[in-house]
């Protein structure tokens, strides 16, 4: 099969495409025909090889075993391992394959629990960019930061993957919902669904004087104490960047064990159950994915180059093969 391997740290032109053996999936996994995936921001932490915590998972030097990036899965299931029973072949199905990734692959072996039945009123493209954000913007909110009904949550960084579902997510859950973005985005913040938007080019929020019960913070842009001075007296900063290095998660952290007011960071990692609620509001129309741009497969190390300058409204989706075409090929009308 053909998957983008990482051969080493640095630029995207660490990300090479090459043939490799087809993984066959263990105990309580499945194998899965990927029609697409998306980049998120784990994947260019893990291609740039920073922090240097990350390295000794993956190697110190360069990535070892020939390590297949991605994360996101949208596509068909192939088959299954052993002890498997919630799916079998020709399911459509998303999730993500974890830290170990993966994805970047035309099949790839994903747990069982975290895999959910795509949603129906999505394209594998659509359904591509939900897994790793859209659970990230839900555990944020529902889980790290317990938002209530009624309660006014803050969004900074509103148009970025986490961001968009974000937005979204807490106007299903009953917010109040401001979101925080460059003049650009605006609109679009304010089409998703956001209650009140502010161009941070042109207010500081920190500084309006207005208060929030929850601030979930995709960037990492201001200190915790301002951070705090937009909160309301019982509300809560939960922390969710990398962008800010490896100082921000360390002052998160330590302030978390003595500060009511400034959370942990969280994991974003899928399991079926929030799958599945996602999709309930997929379904429903609550919850859309916004796609900023889709490469095809052998374009990814310039989707990632795209994706590292920092400006994404949305997602970036990889089209990795589209449904059918191992049909066409095994017919000969396709070139593998």
């Amino acid at each position: 099969m053909k998957a983008i391997v990482q051969v080493g740290y640095g630029s995207p032109d660490v990300l090479k495409l090459k043939d490799v053996e087809t993984p066959v999936p263990g105990e309580g996994e499945v194998l899965v025909r990927v029609y697409a995936t998306s980049i998120n921001a784990g994947d260019y932490f893990t291609m740039k090889g920073k922090p240097f915590l990350i390295r000794p998972m993956l190697g110190l030097t360069k990535p070892r075993n020939g390590r297949i990036a991605g994360w996101d899965v949208a596509g068909r299931v192939e088959t299954v391992g052993g002890g498997v029973a919630t799916f079998a072949p020709g399911d459509e199905v998303f999730g993500a394959t974890g830290m170990n990734g993966g994805a970047f692959a035309e099949y790839a072996c994903v747990p069982e629990g975290s895999l959910a039945a795509k949603p129906a009123n999505l394209t594998f493209e659509q359904a591509a960019a939900v897994p790793v954000a859209a659970i990230t913007a839900l555990h944020g909110l529902r889980d790290a930061g317990r938002l209530q009904p009624g309660q006014k949550v803050l969004i900074n960084n509103a148009s970025g993957g986490v961001g968009t579902f974000a937005v979204q997510i807490a106007k299903a859950l009953g917010a109040e919902v401001t979101g925080v973005c460059s003049t650009r985005n605006v609109a679009m913040v304010r089409s998703i669904g956001a209650d009140h938007v502010l161009d941070y080019t042109k207010e500081d929020f920190t500084k309006s004087g207005l208060r929030y019960d929850l601030i979930l913070d995709n960037i990492g842009t201001h200190s915790f104490s301002d951070y705090k001075r937009a909160l309301s007296p019982q509300g809560k900063v939960i922390p969710n960047t990398g962008h800010a290095g490896m100082g921000y998660v360390v002052r998160s952290y330590m302030l978390s064990m003595r500060d009511s007011q400034v959370g942990r960071m969280f994991s974003g990692t899928p399991h079926t159950e929030d799958l599945v609620f996602l999709t309930g509001l997929i379904e429903s129309g609550k919850v859309t994915p916004v796609i900023d741009r889709t490469y095809p497969f052998h374009e990814v190390p310039a989707a990632m180059g795209y994706a590292r300058q920092g400006h994404v409204s949305g997602k970036v989706v990889i089209r990795v093969s589209p449904p059918g075409s191992e049909e066409r090929r095994e017919a000969g009308e396709e070139r593998p």
